[in-house]
């Protein structure tokens, strides 16, 4: 694994921000490769876009000053992701490039889309229980 952007990974956060930079880097370098037909310059600048989205905004969400602001973030990266693995669908489904690096950055895709609905899901549910914690303790006094 390469060394992380800020020196050191010590926490899933890090990582995963190095993760998401990395995929973020691997589209750029990819989309050039997509053919300069406009189909395929519409969906390179789209792929391009949300590729590069999902990095941008889970780095937005981990500078977050709020956990409000934290999952409202979380959910846009997850919504890039998942954009982006539906262009690469496209992309090889239609047969616009079928290369072991397409099916790579395919499924690097769905797994970070994977990681991202997973840790918004959970922060959801944390911030509905620190809630629900606060409701009850104000029942109690």
């Amino acid at each position: 694994m390469a060394p992380a952007i800020n020196g050191a990974m010590s926490t899933i956060a890090d990582e995963l921000r190095e993760r998401t930079f990395r995929y973020a880097l691997r589209n750029l370098a990819f989309c050039p490769k997509l053919p300069s037909t406009p189909e395929g310059q519409e969906i390179r600048r789209q792929l391009l876009r949300a590729g590069m989205g999902t990095s941008g905004n889970y780095w937005s969400a981990c500078r977050g000053r709020s956990g409000s602001e934290f999952i409202a973030k979380l959910g846009v990266a997850e919504d890039e992701a998942a954009e982006s693995v539906m262009w690469l669908m496209m992309i090889a489904q239609s047969g616009m490039n079928e290369t072991m690096e397409a099916k790579n950055l395919l499924a690097e895709g769905r797994e970070i889309t994977a990681i991202l609905s997973a840790s918004h899901k959970t922060a959801k549910e944390n911030r509905r229980k620190k809630k629900q914690q606060r409701t009850n303790e104000t029942r109690k006094l």
